[in-house]
Formats: C-alpha cells, structure tokens, sequence
C-alpha cells in the first residue's frame, strides 16, 4: 500500500467512509489532491508552521507530527492557520464551499501531517517534494 493510499484511508475511515470511500468520493479525494499540491509548493511546511504558531496551536501540529496521539483542530483553527483565502481558494478547487472545506480540512489535515512525519519531525522541502512527488505521478 503506496502513501497515497495510507492517507486516503486514514482520511476516509475517519470520515467514516473507509477507504474506497475516501478514494471514490470525488470531493474528499479532490481536496486531498489540493493539499497534497498545496504541500508541494515551496515553502508550504513553513508557512504551515508560522500559521501554527501565529494562531496559538504549535502543541497540535506538535502533536501530528510526533509519534503520539494528534490533537483535533476545528474548521475555524483551519482557518487561522491557512488564511480564510487559501482555504476557500482550496475548497473551490475541490467543489467545496469554504465552510465545508474548512471541516474537511480538520479531519484532514492531522492525518496527511501525521502520515508525512512518520519519524516524528517535519520533512525538509526537498524530502517533502520528493515523497508528494510520488504521490502525484
């Protein structure tokens, strides 16, 4: 089982839809496809990290990407940490409106970081890319 296919399940059985759920939706798999290539982007993980930071949260990103349990954030945290426009942004993309994507997002988000992290610490750029890169080809 690829990457991709970890994140979607974990993904989709959080959403209670297991995976072929997760893989066949449409939207929730056209959302993670949107933050997979958010991700890609240079720079992302530390813009994600300052966004972290300014809103107060850096203990849950923490938490996503050490080995424990993750803490849960909430569509409006989403929100903070991404920038209301980038979140819109993503859910359009994905055929989300911003609430619905902001929601996605907080079930999302903690597993995609979680399952990118697997020694407990943020990837370097190159490392990112070159996993997100598999991912998507």
């Amino acid at each position: 089982m690829g990457l991709l296919d970890q994140i979607s399940g974990a993904v989709g059985g959080m959403l209670g839809q297991g995976q072929a759920g997760a893989q066949g939706s449409g939207v929730n798999s056209g959302l993670l496809q949107q933050v997979i290539g958010m991700l890609g982007t240079p720079g992302a993980m530390s813009n994600i990290t300052k966004g972290f930071h300014g809103a107060g949260l850096d203990n849950v990103l923490q938490s996503w990407v050490g080995t424990g349990q993750n803490l849960p954030i909430t569509g409006d945290q989403v929100k903070q940490v991404l920038g209301s426009g980038n979140v819109a942004d993503l859910g359009a993309r994905a055929g989300l409106s911003e609430s619905d994507a902001s929601n996605q997002l907080a079930g999302m988000l903690p597993q995609v970081i979680d399952k990118l992290t697997p020694d407990g610490k943020l990837p370097s750029q190159s490392d990112l890319s070159s996993v997100l890169g598999k991912l998507t080809h």
